[in-house]
């Protein structure tokens, strides 16, 4: 895992490399993933969204996701990239000032993965930098992730997105995830829904379906910016689909 100082660091970065992106791009530029939505539109949806996460790790402990009054007016005014520059700025000082062990209200309570502003920190990351990539694919930049940041993104997506969808809806199965740098992972899927562990390197165990590619490769793929030609799979190709395709990612 990332440390705290890095993620910080990297919410900043990926932040920064959105909105360079946005200004190469045109404010009304489409987003390619998001065809529905404009530079400006994507813009706007991090600002909120950190504005938002803000508000949650300065609120410390709690049971529900802080008021609208407590997290304020979030939509965008002024200059764009200012705006969106200051609600960087916003997130990652409530952040620093909570330290990585405070805890907050998150919305991945039922995966069992920690409520820590480390955590939102480390979702945080994530955001920044899918978006970034959203922001520099409308500008026609060729991009991949940091490497840590996509190594750290398999883990994060596969033990907190994952196991918060509910029971399997397919029949049950094992899948084998083998991303590099980013590790090898085991998931078990059934009526319990997502059950997932980080398996020693060398591990050799039966699963239906063994997929394998490099850490910025799944990560796209989770977060379905990337077609799944780049992996590589042994065994039932429908189980990676289905499982991809499974969590709402809204």
């Amino acid at each position: 895992m990332l440390s705290f100082d890095d993620m910080l660091s990297h919410i900043s970065g990926r932040s920064d490399a959105l909105r360079a992106a946005a200004v190469v791009a045109d404010f009304d530029a489409r987003v390619p993933c998001c065809p529905d939505w404009s530079v400006r539109d994507l813009i706007a949806h991090v600002g909120e969204v950190q504005l938002f996460w803000s508000a949650a790790v300065a609120a410390g402990p709690a049971d529900s996701p802080p008021s609208d009054d407590a997290v304020g007016d979030v939509k965008p005014h002024g200059d764009m990239l200012a705006w969106s520059a200051t609600a960087t700025a916003t997130l990652v000082a409530a952040l620093r000032d909570a330290g990585p062990e405070r805890g907050c209200w998150t919305w991945w309570k039922s995966a069992g993965a920690p409520m820590t502003a480390q955590a939102v920190a480390r979702h945080q990351v994530q955001e920044a930098a899918i978006h970034a990539l959203d922001a520099q694919q409308a500008a026609g930049l060729g991009s991949s992730l940091p490497p840590s940041v996509a190594a750290d993104g398999v883990g994060e997506h596969l033990t907190v997105e994952l196991p918060t969808n509910g029971p399997w809806p397919h029949d049950p199965a094992r899948l084998l995830i083998e991303a590099g740098d980013g590790g090898t992972w085991l998931i078990a899927l059934g009526q319990d829904g997502a059950l997932v562990s980080k398996q020693p390197d060398g591990t050799v165990l039966s699963a239906e379906a063994v997929v394998s590619g490099s850490p910025n490769d799944l990560v796209l793929a989770f977060y379905r910016r990337q077609d799944l030609e780049r992996l590589q799979v042994v065994g039932d190709e429908r189980l990676l689909s289905r499982l991809l395709t499974w969590p709402n990612l809204d």
